[in-house]
């Protein structure tokens, strides 16, 4: 009997098209990284406490340390790297510029990632822990449904205050 413990998976990343043959037990942020050269998104914690690695699957907002890549066959992903169109930053990435919702820069990649999934979710009125059961969608985005919706996201420097300013301003 033969063991096969590789799989031919089919991932759109970014807009494009890839046909990778993947060991079984690769994840997803190890696929962007080492095999698509997408280093947008860190390992950080690799257990999917920090957020730093967190990307978009099909729209949504996802730990890509704690996604197998082979069941994400057929899946859209899209990283930090597939946010701007040309030159023109993705209106999260300006935001976080123009706050400096930064410091050392590890975690804004996925910070910025996770930050545009919150924002989709809010637009179709998806709540939060904190979110006002008699609200109507869209979900009106303050200063704690903000920090509620990014508290996955880690920052070791405490950039927390540009980070909620810059979600702020690129949900208006």
């Amino acid at each position: 009997m033969e063991y096969t413990f590789s799989t031919e998976v089919a991932l759109r990343v970014n807009g494009e098209d890839h046909a990778l043959l993947l060991d079984n037990r690769s994840t997803l942020l190890d696929v962007l990284r080492e095999r698509l050269g997408l280093t947008g998104a860190k390992k950080g914690c690799d257990h999917g406490q920090c957020g730093a690695c967190t990307v978009l699957v099909d729209g949504r907002r996802m730990n890509s340390c704690l996604l197998l890549a082979v069941a994400q066959h057929g899946r859209s992903v899209t990283t930090v790297e597939g946010l701007a169109e040309g030159d023109t930053l993705h209106p999260v990435q300006q935001a976080f510029l123009d706050h400096d919702a930064y410091q050392c820069g590890f975690c804004t990649p996925g910070q910025i990632c996770s930050a545009v999934g919150a924002l989709a979710e809010a637009r179709a009125g998806r709540p939060s822990a904190v979110t006002d059961p008699a609200e109507d969608p869209p979900v009106p985005l303050d200063g704690p449904e903000i920090r509620e919706r990014m508290s996955g996201n880690l920052c070791r420097c405490g950039a927390y205050p540009g980070i909620v300013r810059a979600v702020m301003e690129a949900a208006s």
